[in-house]
């Protein structure tokens, strides 16, 4: 009776009363420091919806300039994240799985577009694909210029978002028992049978994470794209323009679609992976 009394009594206490004694019990201190940061994330985001209201949105976002950049970023955006997936992905599996020499050399040149400032990855990239390079002048006499152009923007993109889609599914392909692959191979299945059948499936999550995270990298991607094309504008791009225009509350209505895009990508991926995770 007395086991069952307080088996009622657990039951019975308040949710509250629980996650008051969790915190208490040594979760008191990270809570309040991770408190002070989720606080400086959330305040920005506040003040700024705040301003929302007393700026015409509408009228802002009729603007053709700003139409022509959101345009841009939608498209480029996009072709810049599907070329990462392509070629990243494999890139990710190699590294995940292979031994070899040179492999920390290759591990850093992909972590190095993550520690470069953006514009400093702009200026590398204009000695590549410059118009007076010869990669670069080549490209202009076949009429496809790689600056100033779409064709710039989804190299600035993707130099700089990239990395992301690397480093997140090489993480998730590390997830990945090995033992699951080779079993695979024993029933018969090829090296690529096996990840199409196998190690993708089992690391889609972190494919899809990284993928995310490349396409909003990609959206907002501002200093390498200012330094190889500054037009075709981008949605950043315009920002910038606006801002040093017209002030602070002219960025409002481009910055709000912005965001409004990012987190309905977000928000989609994650219905679409939750929905694949049931079946």
């Amino acid at each position: 009776m007395t086991d069952i009394g307080a088996r009622t009594d657990d039951a019975n206490a308040s949710p509250f009363g629980s996650g008051l004694e969790r915190l208490t019990d040594g979760m008191a201190v990270p809570a309040l420091l991770g408190a002070v940061l989720l606080a400086y994330f959330v305040v920005p985001f506040a003040v700024f919806f705040a301003q929302v209201g007393s700026v015409d949105v509408i009228g802002g976002l009729a603007d053709p300039a700003t139409r022509d950049a959101i345009r841009t970023s939608l498209v480029t955006a996009p072709i810049s994240t599907a070329a990462a997936t392509v070629f990243g992905v494999p890139l990710a599996y190699v590294l995940s799985r292979a031994n070899f020499r040179g492999k920390r050399l290759l591990e850093a040149a992909v972590s190095l577009p993550l520690v470069l400032p953006p514009i400093v990855g702009g200026v590398m990239l204009l000695t590549v694909v410059g118009r007076y390079t010869p990669i670069g002048s080549t490209a202009a006499a076949l009429g496809v210029p790689l600056t100033d152009s779409y064709a710039g923007v989804i190299l600035a993109q993707t130099f700089v978002a990239a990395p992301f889609l690397v480093v997140t599914v090489r993480a998730g392909f590390d997830d990945v028992d090995p033992r699951v692959e080779e079993a695979a191979r024993t029933l018969g299945y090829g090296r690529l049978e096996t990840v199409r059948l196998v190690s993708l499936p089992l690391a889609r999550n972190a494919i899809a994470a990284g993928i995310v995270l490349t396409f909003v990298r990609a959206l907002g991607e501002f200093g390498a794209t200012m330094m190889v094309a500054y037009n075709p504008r981008t949605m950043p791009t315009r920002i910038d323009v606006l801002r040093i225009a017209r002030g602070l509350e002219a960025i409002v209505p481009i910055a709000l679609a912005l965001l409004v895009i990012t987190v309905g990508v977000v928000a989609l991926v994650q219905v679409l992976v939750g929905s694949a995770r049931r079946y």
